[in-house]
């Protein structure tokens, strides 16, 4: 009974080892598909392909001499742009690998209800159609903002419920001693709050982008020479905009889109002031290489920024600054993470 209670465990342990590795490489597949979504948007490709699954009626893209011509010929709006329809239909087939890799983590978590990784699983499932559902409304709906920044913000939460599912695969105890165990439950509220910070600052970059504002204010640190440059607020976050015809390119006037880039700006500054006090007091809770690791991230993420401005939004650095974000998002979660599920030690001081 005991050689055949072994085997159980192991092959227990050989599935678990399974799933744990699918939810990494799912990571890093998400990411991928987040850079390439990033890429594809901010190279103006979004509307590479005038239709969804496909493009101009390819399985791929149209490339021979005569394909182009067919294409141009049944979509004579939207000519062929051949530096454009590659990243458009690049993104999409990693994101349909993306899916096809979630729906067999699914099945695996269905195979074993109680799991604690089930409903995770159903969850990243559910981000995964509504992120199809999203790609399609991008196309279909000519980038319309409200979708371009839902389909952001769909990417992220999926790289994070992901990367958090893998977390708590590879779970093990953590006991630290009971001093720093204090220390770091008093800092789970700021840190959380961190969390949501970065989340509404991804919301206004994926705002500030699907606007087209990343360049409304070509100085830095001021804005058109000005501290307080004048901004319409009211009309560059009206939610509320029609739908079309086409948003490529942006459709708001330039105080809007100044009062999304300024809102952009003194975002940053709330998430570096809060994410550097949370290095500040994991520090001080015993934590130097989480304070390190989250400080470096926050200063390559700010840098980031600020060389979009100063150097006219460099398609290199712009595309960096979105993978930036991620990984400070990512970074902020598994700290509270690591928080939420250490224990003290027993017997120490």
């Amino acid at each position: 009974m005991d050689v055949e209670s072994d085997i159980t465990q192991l092959r227990k342990n050989y599935k678990k080892d399974w799933r744990f590795r699918l939810a990494l490489i799912g990571t890093a597949l998400a990411m991928v598909v987040v850079v390439l979504g990033a890429f594809t948007r901010l190279s103006h490709a979004g509307l590479g392909c005038p239709d969804w699954p496909g493009c101009y009626g390819h399985l791929l893209w149209p490339t021979e001499s005569h394909e182009i011509e067919a294409a141009n010929k049944a979509f004579p709006l939207t000519p062929v742009e051949t530096d454009k329809t590659w990243p458009e239909m690049v993104h999409r087939y990693f994101a349909g690998m993306l899916l096809l890799l979630v729906a067999g983590l699914t099945y695996m978590f269905w195979r074993r209800r109680g799991h604690r990784g089930f409903i995770q699983s159903h969850i990243l499932l559910g981000l995964i159609v509504m992120q199809a559902a999203f790609g399609m409304w991008t196309v279909t709906l000519k980038l319309w903002p409200q979708v371009v920044t839902a389909h952001l913000l769909g990417g992220m939460a999926t790289l994070a419920v992901l990367w958090m599912l893998a977390e708590r695969l590879r779970y093990r105890k953590r006991v630290i001693p009971p001093h720093e165990f204090t220390a770091l439950q008093r800092l789970r509220p700021l840190a959380i709050a961190a969390v949501v910070a970065v989340g509404l600052q991804i919301a206004l970059g994926g705002w500030t982008s699907s606007n087209y504002a990343a360049l409304a204010c070509p100085d830095f640190p001021t804005c058109h020479g000005q501290w307080f440059p004048s901004a319409d607020f009211s009309e560059g976050f009206n939610i509320a905009q029609q739908i079309g015809p086409n948003y490529l390119g942006g459709a708001l006037e330039g105080e809007a889109r100044t009062a999304i880039h300024v809102t952009h700006r003194v975002g940053a500054i709330i998430v570096a002031v809060l994410v550097s006090l949370v290095a500040f007091l994991a520090w001080r809770a015993g934590s130097p290489r989480w304070a390190q690791g989250l400080l470096a991230v926050l200063c390559l993420q700010v840098a980031l920024g600020i060389a979009n401005v100063v150097m006219s939004l460099p398609l290199s650095i712009a595309v960096a600054h979105n993978a930036g974000a991620a990984l400070l998002l990512l970074s902020l979660l598994t700290f509270c993470y690591r928080i939420n599920t250490v224990q003290p030690a027993i017997g120490n001081s």
